[in-house]
């Protein structure tokens, strides 16, 4: 089956950038949609941003045009670049990816702490 390791949280402060990276493994026979959710304290998680395995994306209307999502499937990986952090962005970002493999179905990485101090 899948595994995901996540990189690239931090700590930033407002205005910021960072650059999130998951990257599967294992006997994956096809990766389709791929995304990021965060999930901050006292609150749903909710989806961020998400790409097709054709290459469409969409965002949560709060990050639109700060956040980008793209990925790289030769390497299996997908990133989240983050810019004009704010601090209501801080989060445990998770990201979860659609594999097809021996064991068929979501994937979700360890998650990241984001945190954006004022």
């Amino acid at each position: 089956q899948a595994q995901l390791v996540e990189s690239g949280g931090g700590l930033v402060q407002a205005g910021g950038s960072l650059r999130l990276s998951c990257a599967a493994s294992g006997n994956i026979y096809r990766i389709n949609d791929m995304g990021w959710y965060r999930q901050a304290p006292g609150k749903q998680r909710e989806l961020v941003a998400g790409i097709t395995s054709g290459g469409s994306t969409n965002y949560a209307d709060s990050v639109k045009g700060r956040f980008t999502i793209s990925r790289d499937n030769a390497k299996k990986t997908v990133y989240l670049q983050m810019n004009s952090l704010k601090p209501e962005d801080t989060a445990v970002y998770y990201c979860a990816v659609d594999v097809v493999s021996s064991v068929t179905g979501k994937f979700w990485g360890q998650g990241t702490q984001v945190t954006v101090s004022l």
